[in-house]
């Protein structure tokens, strides 16, 4: 594709990107669904590493067939696919655990929802993007949703004194990078396809992924009559939860302002409150569904907006 061509196709924005970016991060949603039947014999690291290395079956072709995209990478383009692959997909997803492991899930999880608020202003000052009136009305609704969502109408017990905090700065730094993601896969979309972005993604995660398993040294000894069953969740994870989701995501992102993106990956909880409504009987609350209204009510908005 011709360059001037491409940058052309990517200065427009679309309403259906923003509808690709919610998709994409619904997908995720289903995640621990399939995380959760291989936990019992495999650490997350694992994990993760073994669907890293499924992917690169699909990634290194994608690679090798773009290659001309990366001669003119500059530092700043690898600086920003550094921060995709190693702190938005390793270190965060590492961060976001460990703060769930030594504090207070409830605080944690509301931290967690400042994402888009760092992904806005790191948008206005990195991108220049230049963000509607309504846009912060937009962005407060969605974000009581979330809160609704997760935590219902009252303030959880406990979580005042938790506030500050080593498992709250944890999860703050993995709303920060989370977030710095968004911004940064935005940038790099003005210079690669969105296939090429998603494949270095896989890849450049994998160094970081073997040092950390290595450092790990937790047993691989799993039971020889469930390799069969776990070779296969950890394929389709890999490959619908990871490779098809990150392909919908970057692909609705080369259409969609950052700021916007990530508002539609609140489709992420949502899903994550119907998953725990049909597979594990989780009754819905009121409050809940005024979230799951008030998440909706703000994506229909964000995705008119051109």
């Amino acid at each position: 594709m011709d360059t001037h061509a491409l940058a052309d196709q990517r200065s427009t924005f679309s309403s259906k990107g923003v509808w690709l970016v919610a998709l994409g991060a619904a997908f995720w949603g289903l995640g621990p669904l399939f995380r959760v039947l291989v936990l019992e014999y495999l650490t997350s690291t694992q994990i993760v590493l073994l669907e890293h290395l499924v992917l690169l079956v699909f990634a290194a072709p994608i690679v090798w067939k773009h290659r001309a995209e990366l001669k003119g990478a500059n530092w700043k383009h690898w600086g920003a696919l550094l921060f995709v692959s190693w702190g938005g997909s390793v270190m965060a997803t590492i961060m976001f655990t460990e703060a769930f492991a030594t504090g207070n899930v409830n605080t944690v999880l509301l931290l967690q929802k400042l994402q888009p608020l760092f992904a806005v202003i790191l948008a206005r000052f990195l991108l220049k993007e230049k963000l509607p009136n309504r846009f912060g009305y937009l962005l407060a609704v969605a974000l009581i949703g979330t809160y609704l969502l997760t935590f219902g109408w009252s303030l959880p017990q406990g979580m005042v004194n938790e506030v500050v905090g080593v498992s709250s700065l944890l999860a703050l730094g993995a709303a920060l990078l989370w977030g710095g993601s968004t911004v940064m896969g935005r940038f790099m979309l003005d210079k690669m396809q969105y296939e090429t972005v998603t494949a270095l993604r896989f890849l450049l995660a994998l160094p970081l992924l073997f040092v950390f398993t290595w450092s790990e040294n937790a047993s691989w000894k799993v039971p020889p009559e469930q390799y069969g069953s776990i070779t296969f969740y950890i394929i389709l994870q890999a490959v619908l939860l990871g490779l098809f989701s990150i392909l919908l995501y970057y692909r609705g992102l080369s259409e969609t302002k950052a700021s916007y993106a990530t508002l539609a990956e609140l489709s992420f909880p949502l899903v994550g409150m119907m998953m725990n409504w049909i597979v594990f009987n989780q009754v819905v609350t009121i409050a809940q569904l005024s979230g799951f209204v008030l998440i909706w009510i703000a994506l229909f908005y964000v995705s008119r907006q051109q």
